[in-house]
């Protein structure tokens, strides 16, 4: 009897052990995902600018560069770049959605152009009249115009052709808060800058035509700092909403001293609209400087855009924001 209390008993302390060493290694394991759970989440690193070329030495210094010129600015800015000669890249944010402003002007002309193109037609007078000064004047009653006559199944079936799948038009005819991508306004320019089957080599010119005939209030941006070897098409936008601050955006195409190239910089999170011009013009400055860097005297001029830049003020919902271009 005594051996089988004893046997119990020990039985009994055995399983006292086991339960204890259970609880503690239950305990152990909330313990550790409670750790885990309070544990800081990893900060993710912003997204650093990423240049190819098949010139040597130039994508690391397109590299360095851009990002110097974006080391102390404020606000959120996506870049692209392509050069044809050199089969240059960069990207920063290549895939950040911004409100357009007016940048999507150009993309309702070559809408337009394309539509065209389809029934074989030229434009008509008027449309030629609201097109020029849709691009040259940057004017919104023009835009509205021609983006009501080509209503949305034309827009986004011009976009489908341009293959510019990131873009989604500004919807109740607020074209100025079309969603745009630098990825999507460079494949934009590499269409008007290259023979291709959506917009015939009349209708690239044309753009191309209207972009180097802005008006010099709204010539800031891309342009700054371009070789006067290089010639300067552009289109230029703004919007102040009360998300964000102020968007400032610049796209432009320049060819000449051996170069053939496209630059996109959008840009939010400005504290106005002069602020988001000067980064722009940073990072046009570094560029054109890489790209087209100045070898004789004859070359030393170099594009010094307006200290006033203007832009036509975007029709937007009262509720979401103010003025912009």
């Amino acid at each position: 009897m005594t051996h089988r209390i004893s046997g119990v008993s020990r039985v009994s302390r055995t399983s006292g052990r086991t339960r204890v060493v259970a609880v503690g290694i239950g305990a152990g394991m909330v313990l550790s995902s409670a750790v885990g759970a309070f544990a800081p989440a990893a900060v993710a690193a912003p997204p650093t600018v990423s240049c190819t070329s098949g010139q040597a030495g130039l994508a690391e210094k397109l590299k360095k560069d851009i990002t110097a010129a974006l080391a102390k600015r404020k606000g959120t800015v996506a870049v692209g770049l392509y050069d044809r000669v050199t089969k240059t890249t960069c990207t920063l944010r290549g895939d950040m959605a911004y409100d357009s402003a007016s940048v999507v002007k150009v993309t309702v002309l070559a809408a337009l152009l394309w539509d065209a193109k389809k029934t074989n037609r030229y434009l008509t007078d008027r449309e030629t009249k609201l097109a020029t000064a849709m691009i040259t004047k940057s004017d919104n009653a023009s835009t509205s115009t021609l983006w009501k006559q080509l209503g949305m199944k034309k827009i986004k079936g011009f976009l489908t052709a341009a293959k510019m799948t990131q873009t989604k038009p500004g919807a109740n005819n607020y074209w100025g808060l079309t969603q745009i991508t630098v990825r999507d306004e460079q494949r934009l320019l590499a269409l008007l800058t290259a023979k291709n089957t959506v917009l015939s080599d009349n209708s690239r010119a044309y753009v191309l035509k209207l972009m180097n005939q802005v008006v010099s209030s709204q010539r800031w941006g891309t342009p700054a700092g371009a070789p006067s070897t290089v010639k300067v098409h552009v289109k230029n936008g703004w919007l102040s909403r009360a998300t964000h601050g102020w968007r400032v955006h610049s796209v432009g195409t320049f060819k000449g001293g051996g170069r053939d190239y496209t630059i996109t910089v959008l840009t939010h999170g400005n504290a106005d609209m002069k602020y988001g011009v000067n980064t722009i013009q940073g990072v046009a400055k570094a560029i054109h400087k890489d790209l087209v860097p100045v070898t004789t005297s004859a070359s030393t001029q170099r594009y010094v855009p307006t200290d006033q830049p203007r832009e036509a003020t975007v029709p937007v919902p009262e509720a979401a924001g103010t003025t912009g271009g």
